[in-house]
């Protein structure tokens, strides 16, 4: 198990992100794969099922998502497909957000001891696995991903969360990359998302200036590479025009001794806390 060189630490200390090829084989990405399908084959949605968007935000006034921080839950696409029938693989958004400690195959992935050697590499002490996302970015309808960055919606005091996004399918320009503003991961952050009184959410502003994204830089991923974003770090996806899927699974983690407040959207329930990389897996 290779540690992180001096290099690669401070690069990411310096620009908020580092992108690791070949850190999975194309065989643990498939497991993820095969998986998922299996979980997509068995699901029945209900309804017209909660849309996913990052520019219309509905999702998040809803309690399907606002109650999903220790279940499996499937979101879809804004957009619908021109096929007659489009298959449910293809209008998924994303499915969330405790794969991690409710299915054996997504806990087997996270729990591999390379996945924990890269997180102490980074700096974390005692990491605690908080939210696991299986992204589809679907041809043709895959939804743009705002600029935004993780920490106005995982806060922790201090700030302490980390992207860990994996690439199971290569990730081009052509089919949704991100991008990312390298270095202003050191900037304060401009919003907090978080639960109000009403019992929903709102997106408070602490800076209403836009990201400056003249140097955006690409994140182009062959398959089974890893990509570790702080949290902190401005990051965006365009719309998939392709007709190639962008498969991709992301693991947020936060420091066990930073404050984790109750008015984060993201909750779990007293019989589900969190865990780290060690531990065991959760009965479903």
């Amino acid at each position: 198990m290779t540690a992180l060189t001096s290099n690669q630490k401070k690069s990411f200390e310096d620009k908020g992100v580092l992108v690791l090829p070949d850190f999975f084989t194309n065989q643990e990405c498939d497991s993820l794969k095969s998986r998922m399908g299996e979980l997509v084959e068995n699901f029945q949605p209900q309804g017209e099922g909660t849309v996913f968007s990052t520019t219309e935000q509905k999702h998040t006034q809803e309690e399907y998502f606002l109650t999903s921080g220790d279940k499996i839950r499937f979101f879809f696409e804004d957009a619908q497909s021109n096929e007659q029938e489009t298959p449910l693989g293809k209008s998924l958004n994303k499915v969330g957000h405790a794969m991690h400690d409710l299915d054996p195959v997504f806990s087997s992935f996270v729990r591999q001891p390379k996945f924990a050697k890269v997180a102490a590499d980074i700096g974390f002490k005692h990491p605690l696995l908080l939210q696991s996302m299986y992204i589809f970015k679907p041809p043709h309808i895959g939804g743009e991903v705002v600029w935004h960055t993780d920490h106005p919606f995982l806060w922790t005091d201090p700030p302490s969360v980390k992207g860990f996004w994996v690439a199971l399918e290569d990730a081009t320009i052509e089919n949704g990359c991100m991008w990312c503003l390298p270095g202003l991961h050191k900037d304060e952050p401009r919003q907090r998302f978080k639960r109000n009184d009403s019992g929903g959410t709102e997106m408070v502003v602490l800076n209403p200036d836009p990201f400056p994204t003249e140097n955006k830089v690409p994140l182009e991923a062959k398959k089974g590479t890893l990509i570790i974003l702080d949290g902190l770090l401005p990051h965006w996806s365009g719309p998939n025009t392709s007709s190639i899927s962008r498969h991709a699974f992301t693991l947020h983690v936060i420091e066990r001794e930073a404050d984790y407040p109750e008015e984060n959207w993201l909750q779990r329930s007293h019989e589900m806390p969190l865990r780290g990389f060690e531990s065991e897996l959760s009965a479903s």
